[in-house]
């Protein structure tokens, strides 16, 4: 039975269309379909948003003005590079990025922490945390000429793979331009075992978005929500009590999953809406359909 909210919490769901299919008029069509008013735009007819075009780009604006979709969030590949690569490329690449935010009325853009050499030497990844505050707070600082709100996903193989690190970078960069958007499979995929219990206490602070998906260990391989291991019915609760108003997008991977993004098709993705709904009305969480503030 489904639990009173009893809280000022409110969960608006969006997605990421290219899990669905390439084309984003069929993105769209189905978001519609679903009732989700937002979309999560990562690609779009097999092209990375980083290599849209403007021509492009108002495509998507205008197709997103057709179906009554709005984009919540840009799910740029910033970050996913190498550490030691020159800062001046994903400069460059960021400044792309916040120009298509912008052009699609979004001033949320996800990045990443960027990838240690394979070998860390006797310092491991830590020794790279300096780096990434360092290119993390540059990054920060442009964002907020921008108006812009960069979200730093955790996953596995980055300098912020664990709740420990993601701390530490965010803490160290300190800037209300840099926030935390938790994947609630990666923290699993990357080897810590009951992630809402270890990773709340020291991320809630941060957290201002959520991408949904879930992992089980014991045959790796991702689920919709609330079949693996990432608790995410316990963060939903955490969630609803700490009053959260914000975005759930749902990226289910449930067909495949890669280093550049993962795909679920039409079925898919309905089963995963399905099951993350089922859980929020377990959880007492309320949907609403317009952005959070």
């Amino acid at each position: 039975m489904a639990r009173s909210n009893g809280t000022d919490a409110t969960f608006t769901l969006s997605a990421f269309g290219d899990e669905i299919d390439a084309d984003l008029d069929a993105q769209l069509e189905l978001l519609s379909e679903l009732d989700i008013g937002y979309l999560e735009l990562r690609s779009a007819w097999e092209t990375n948003v980083q290599k849209l075009n403007d021509g492009q780009v108002t495509a998507i604006n205008d197709a997103c003005l057709r179906h009554s979709v709005r984009v919540s969030c840009i799910g740029s590949p910033i970050g996913k590079s190498p550490i030691t690569d020159p800062l001046e490329t994903e400069l460059a690449n960021l400044n792309r990025i916040f120009h298509i935010a912008e052009a699609l009325g979004t001033d949320k853009v996800r990045l990443f922490s960027f990838y240690p050499p394979e070998q860390a030497g006797d310092g491991g990844v830590d020794q790279y945390i300096d780096e990434a505050v360092s290119r993390l707070s540059h990054m920060a600082r442009e964002a907020e000429q921008r108006g812009i709100t960069l979200l730093m996903e955790n996953e596995r193989g980055l300098v912020g793979d664990g709740p420990e690190r993601c701390l530490a970078i965010l803490k160290a960069v300190d800037s209300p331009n840099l926030r935390f958007v938790w994947d609630t499979a990666n923290f699993v995929h990357a080897g810590f075992e009951r992630p809402t219990d270890h990773a709340w206490p020291l991320l809630s602070s941060y957290l201002v978005y959520v991408q949904v998906k879930d992992y089980r260990l014991s045959d790796q391989t991702m689920y919709p929500a609330g079949e693996g291991d990432g608790q995410v019915p316990e963060l939903l609760a955490r969630l609803r009590d700490s009053t959260y108003q914000g975005f759930l997008a749902l990226e289910p991977h449930l067909v495949s999953a890669g280093q550049r993004g993962g795909f679920s098709g039409t079925d898919g993705m309905r089963r995963a809406v399905s099951a993350l709904r089922g859980l929020m009305a377990d959880a007492g969480c309320v949907e609403v359909k317009t952005s959070p503030s």
